[in-house]
């Protein structure tokens, strides 16, 4: 019995290949019912978001036996099925086959789920995800992330067209050569829809970005370019060049906001993002350009000085 009462599975129903899942995430899309059942067998078709509330699913396996080892395993185990820590609860479809429904991955949309093959993780930037993809249209957002399948990377654009031209241009193809770390001979893209339309992506990071918002905080434990400093020959502490600053904001009199140092930053060059967050009781931003060159020649100008009289200094 789970903690609300609710058994875990039926036991009246007649076996049938076709599942019936309940209390899933509400959100849970068709590649986390894949993760969750591909174990017991093959999936040959989903059903996705369905209820009221948007929480149930239906998964079809190629063979009945399939369906019932999953719902015995289960039925036995002191582990319930679980998606994002929620507990789903299993029971036998009274239908026998999931109908009107395409296959899994083949409904456009307008996010793309790339597996990228033949690659480790790191191999493969955002940035370059970004690069190849944009090529078909404005890039909102992307999220990569690690599977069993692989590496693979959640492609957000405005429409399920431009989706559908990307996909088309490059599923079953390889990401150019140029493009790729020189131990990376072949890098094949295996390109599907997703069922999310709009990804929700909390940070900028060198995992996921936002596009369309330039004002979303950047993790700092993810940006690229903030690496633990090394230390010297003499043993001190040695700071690693960056195109990515770090600027404590001490003497606070006036707010601080991502406008103001946009325009002090913005003197030297090309500011691409920027994130103020407080740590250890301080006030501390983050500040991205483009190259090494242009943060050294920042950091040499500003470092120590007030933005202006009575103002606050930047370390």
């Amino acid at each position: 019995m789970s903690t609300s009462g609710q058994p875990q599975f039926r036991y009246t129903q007649t076996p049938s290949k076709v599942l019936h899942l309940r209390n899933l995430p509400w959100e849970c899309i068709e590649e986390e019912l894949i993760e969750l059942c591909k174990p017991f067998g093959k999936i040959v078709n989903t059903k996705c978001n369905v209820g009221a509330n948007r929480n149930q699913a239906f998964v079809e396996f190629a063979d009945l036996n399939q369906a019932i080892s999953m719902v015995s395993y289960y039925a036995s185990s002191s582990e319930p099925a679980q998606v994002r820590g929620k507990t789903v609860y299993i029971q036998y479809s009274n239908r026998h086959e999931i109908v009107n429904n395409k296959s899994p991955g083949d409904v456009p949309g307008n996010v793309l789920l790339v597996t990228i093959e033949g690659v480790e993780v790191g191999d493969v930037s955002i940035d370059v995800i970004h690069l190849v993809f944009s090529a078909f249209g404005f890039v909102h957002k992307i999220a990569t992330f690690e599977k069993a399948a692989g590496f693979q990377a959640l492609i957000q654009f405005s429409d399920a067209e431009t989706a559908s031209a990307a996909r088309n241009a490059l599923n079953e193809r390889s990401i150019p050569r140029y493009l790729l770390p020189e131990h990376v001979n072949s890098c094949h893209l295996r390109i599907s829809y997703s069922a999310h339309t709009d990804l929700n992506i909390k940070f900028q990071s060198h995992r996921s970005r936002d596009y369309t918002n330039p004002y979303l905080p950047v993790n700092p434990t993810a940006i690229e370019g903030v690496v633990q400093p090394a230390l010297g020959p003499d043993g001190k502490r040695k700071e690693a060049e960056s195109n990515v600053l770090l600027a404590s904001i001490e003497n606070m009199q006036y707010a601080v906001t991502v406008d103001v140092l946009h325009t002090v930053f913005s003197a030297f060059g090309t500011v691409q993002k920027i994130a103020i967050f407080e740590k250890n009781g301080q006030t501390q931003a983050l500040v991205q350009y483009p190259d090494v060159s242009i943060a050294a020649v920042a950091r040499e100008a500003l470092e120590g000085h007030c933005i202006y009289d009575g103002g606050y200094c930047l370390q």
